[in-house]
Parts: C-alpha cells; structure tokens; sequence
C-alpha cells in the first residue's frame, strides 16, 4: 500500500496549526490563574531541557564525558557563568576527556 506525502504534510499542518490557533481562539483574556502563569513560564525550559538532556550523553563517544561535562556546565552556570563560556567549557571538557577514556 502506498501513501501519498502530500497527505503527511497537509496532516502535519492542519495538527500544528490547530494546536496554535485552539489557545488563541479560546483564551481572549488574560491568565489570572498563578498555578497555570507559573505553569506556562517554564514550559519552554523544560521543552528545551527535555530536548537537550538526552543529546548530551548520546552525541559524545563516551556518555561519561557527556555526564561530566553536563554536570561542570551545571556548575558553571550556577556560580554565574553566561552561556558562552559555559558551553564553550562543556566542549573542552568533552574534547579532553575523550582524548583519555
């Protein structure tokens, strides 16, 4: 059986499409509610994080270079840090610790 791709694309665009306009269309005020404005902030942290985690450990030779460089970047960032440097960090740490393990 064979599928036409014009059907996974329209598909695609009528589902992302409805996912945006559906909010649009039924909250015209403003959110009032704390627990749903607190919700909504750190929704694109945890997409971003849900989203990288997973890459850190998978696109280094050694996941265990990836798990320190992750957790140095962690620190980094906490003890202020911008994310230049701390990524630029996180690439040294991985470069040199995959030259020895």
């Amino acid at each position: 059986m064979t599928h036409s791709t014009w059907i996974y694309i329209i598909l695609m665009i009528l589902t992302t499409n409805f996912i945006r306009i559906i909010p649009l269309t039924l909250i015209r005020s403003e959110i009032k509610n704390r627990f749903i404005v607190s919700f909504l902030y750190y929704v694109p942290y945890v997409t971003l994080a849900v989203m990288t985690f997973p890459a850190i450990t998978e696109a280094t030779d050694s996941p265990l270079a990836g798990l320190i460089a992750l957790f140095s970047g962690i620190i980094a960032a906490w003890m202020g840090l911008s994310l230049f440097p701390v990524s630029v960090l996180c690439c040294l740490i991985v470069f040199i610790l995959e030259l020895f393990i």
